[in-house]
């Protein structure tokens, strides 16, 4: 087909500018790829006399995105305003309304609106495209939705934030405190000024809700997702983490049990040796588990403007090609709502770490506390006697509950000898 895709780009910050620039510089290899030209011919952003560093001159500009919509020459929307309502929301449902295929870098609409979304794209026989909101340059939607087709998927995990996963490297590295690594973090542009969506699991567990989506045929809730931050890793738990064999990582999870589809986002303990323990720095992973194909395991660059622009113009190729996958890779009226598993009744070991008073007795309590809750220590550590001063105790359990893990620390924490609320840490059997 001679005949050029003609792009819109709504949003000029990062990733629409790196999709600019990855467009113009590789433009004969994508067309020779595509079987066409893909052409960006208007763009929408909220200042027109910014220096973005790229050329606009040529291209149509539009302040009213709901002429965007409705523009017949443009074939393609690519909304990159982000949030997970307000103009990118009001833009998407307008094109998709129209029947114009939309691709989106915005985890956060998915997350809150995905099967609505989908459900209107399904209706008006256009498509919605995304591969850019989860993971970055990483393909893990098309393997997800594509490549791991025909496999029952047991279990989707990974690391999908990379500013807490560089927080935690260095920690780990360093040893130095987690306010003083996010403070280098800030400084190096990896966190924002404001860095509470990423380290209080927000931005990871908008990505987990899609994931989950994809890989049990269900509507996106993000809702659903357990969600807990990094913010109280200390750098003694990370050292206890490694004496014990395992790497914190803050991890989201998904997988179907007898409760229910369980979503989580919190920091676990995996094992030092798995390959989602390898994945250091600002890098994301992602593992998939299928009944035949096994771990698929996909790492890589999860944010920054070339992955993502990377991952945006994956996705104008294909409908450049005519691919038009069903947004969640089921049709959107066969998507399920799944039931939601309870936290409470997730199922697995944990990392506990007490500080106590050093006098005799204390560790029975303890003891006398987790047999009461049917739960069996696994590993105990102890350090060097301060004989009635606090001393840290950590020990792991047996496969457990997690309401009789909550309930039980709830108990030790009222001990007269426990002088710091329970540290308590998920471990991830991978």
């Amino acid at each position: 087909m001679d005949t050029p895709l003609r792009i819109g780009i709504a949003g000029l910050g990062t990733v629409g500018t790196g999709t600019l620039r990855l467009l113009d510089r590789n433009r004969p290899l994508i067309a020779g790829r595509a079987g066409r030209e893909i052409r960006v011919v208007a763009v929408a952003a909220r200042d027109r006399g910014r220096d973005r560093g790229v050329d606009l001159s040529s291209l149509r500009w539009y302040d009213d995105l709901s002429l965007m919509a409705r523009d017949p020459g443009i074939d393609v929307v690519c909304e990159l305003i982000g949030g997970a309502d307000g103009p990118a929301l009001d833009l998407v449902r307008a094109c998709l309304e129209a029947g114009k295929p939309v691709v989106t870098a915005n985890k956060a609409m998915l997350a809150v609106h995905g099967a609505e979304l989908a459900e209107l794209a399904e209706s008006r026989g256009t498509t919605l495209a995304y591969e850019a909101a989860v993971a970055g340059g990483i393909p893990v939607v098309k393997a997800l939705r594509e490549g791991l087709v025909g496999n029952r998927i047991r279990r989707v995990y990974g690391i999908l934030n990379g500013t807490c996963n560089y927080i935690l490297t260095q920690m780990r590295q360093s040893g130095r405190p987690f306010a003083e690594v996010l403070a280098e973090a800030q400084e190096l542009g990896y966190a924002e000024a404001d860095p509470s969506f990423d380290i209080d699991g927000i931005d990871a567990a908008h990505k987990l809700a899609i994931l989950a989506a994809l890989a049990f045929g269900g509507r996106p809730r993000f809702d659903a997702v357990h969600i807990e931050g990094i913010r109280h890793v200390a750098p003694v738990d990370i050292a206890f983490a490694e004496e014990l064999g395992y790497r914190i990582k803050l991890l989201g999870v998904a997988r179907m049990t007898a409760a229910g589809l369980e979503q989580r986002l919190h920091p676990c303990m995996v094992p030092g040796d798995a390959p989602i323990a390898q994945v250091e720095g600002v890098l994301n992973g992602v593992v998939a588990e299928g009944d035949f194909v096994g771990a698929v395991v996909c790492e890589g660059r999860g944010a920054g403007a070339e992955p993502t622009a990377s991952a945006v113009v994956a996705d104008l190729v294909d409908l450049a090609r005519g691919c038009a996958p069903p947004v969640f890779g089921v049709p959107a009226s066969r998507l399920e709502d799944h039931p939601v598993a309870p936290m409470s009744a997730h199922e697995g070991s944990y990392y506990i770490r007490l500080m106590v008073v050093d006098r005799p007795g204390v560790l029975a309590e303890i003891a006398a506390v987790l047999r009461d809750h049917e739960i069996s220590i696994e590993a105990l550590i102890q350090r060097a006697r301060n004989p009635g001063q606090g001393v840290p105790i950590v020990l792991t359990s047996h496969e457990t509950r997690e309401a009789a893990m909550t309930a039980a620390l709830a108990r030790i924490a009222t001990l007269p000898s426990v002088l710091e609320p329970p540290r308590m840490i998920r471990i991830e059997r991978l």
